[in-house]
């Protein structure tokens, strides 16, 4: 597969249609993915009533399944959405929260994976619990220990041992600097500041940019390379703006930039890719 050249990320954003996202999240931060669904152009729709569901996927065009907030009617919801997708090849993203923190996340997650999502994602120590790395992390955040150089770097080769046996499936795992893998290929990202993990949500809402993107026809890796460049970089621009005011202020300004970053063309220039991780490398 070839690399994409994220200069040409500009020209996404306006979306030329507006697609329907079928989005099964937490009730802690849907109103903030619907949001950031709307601000990039896509249409959301919340619907965690399965009895909607088959009717639902005849004009939804992509699907977004959160762990988030756990109950059992919930975990039925994730399986069935997740079945009817792989029944019905609709792209979904899968946002793995809490993977393997207990035996319920550890078999659903399981399950959803087993449906071959087009992409799967979680944090970085969520994502070591998926390819099957310790890790120290406890509840749904990731432990600073899981993002030194060779914990990255250990993570990497695993994923790629994975994405061979599941070759049409992105993996990504998000940090201070955010992996994606699919096959043998890796992009490492290097955007983003501190704060955006002192509130609840931007794991779900890059989740959500994933999945409006794959609804609006763009592929799997370019859908994830996108939404994580563009969240991490409206997080700059926020920080820029809401210095030293409050992580409320910070939290409503990265929101009022995730809106408007796409009208100011030279956003691209400030992704910034890592080539190498120290004097380890792939």
């Amino acid at each position: 597969m070839e690399k994409i050249d994220i200069k040409t990320f500009d020209s996404i954003l306006p979306l030329k249609n507006s697609p329907l996202i079928h989005c099964i999240t937490n009730d802690i931060t849907i109103e903030t993915v619907a949001n950031s669904i709307l601000y990039i152009g896509g249409k959301p729709i919340m619907s965690g009533d399965s009895r909607e569901f088959r009717s639902l996927f005849q004009t939804t065009d992509a699907l977004f399944l959160n762990m988030g907030r756990m109950s059992e009617t919930h975990e039925k919801n994730l399986k069935l959405a997740s079945q009817l997708a792989y029944q019905t090849k609709k792209p979904t993203v899968v946002d793995m929260v809490g993977y393997g923190i207990t035996q319920q996340r550890l078999d659903l997650g399981n399950e959803i994976i087993s449906t071959h999502p087009a992409i799967i994602k979680g944090n970085s120590s969520e994502m070591r619990r998926i390819v099957g790395l310790p890790t120290s992390a406890r509840g749904i955040d990731r432990s600073e220990q899981d993002n030194q150089d060779n914990t990255v770097f250990e993570l990497i080769h695993a994923l790629k041992m994975v994405a061979k046996q599941q070759p049409e499936t992105v993996f990504v795992a998000t940090g201070p600097i955010d992996i994606v893998v699919k096959g043998n290929q890796c992009v490492k990202l290097n955007n983003g500041v501190s704060l955006l993990d002192r509130f609840v949500g931007t794991g779900d809402i890059v989740g959500a940019l994933m999945a409006t993107l794959l609804g609006a026809g763009y592929d799997a890796w370019t859908s994830s390379l996108f939404s994580l460049s563009y969240l991490n970089i409206a997080g700059e621009q926020a920080f820029s703006k809401a210095k030293g005011h409050g992580i409320e202020n910070f939290r409503q300004t990265f929101l009022n930039e995730l809106s408007v970053l796409s009208s100011h063309k030279d956003w691209v220039n400030d992704i910034r890719p890592v080539s190498s991780l120290s004097p380890l490398s792939e």
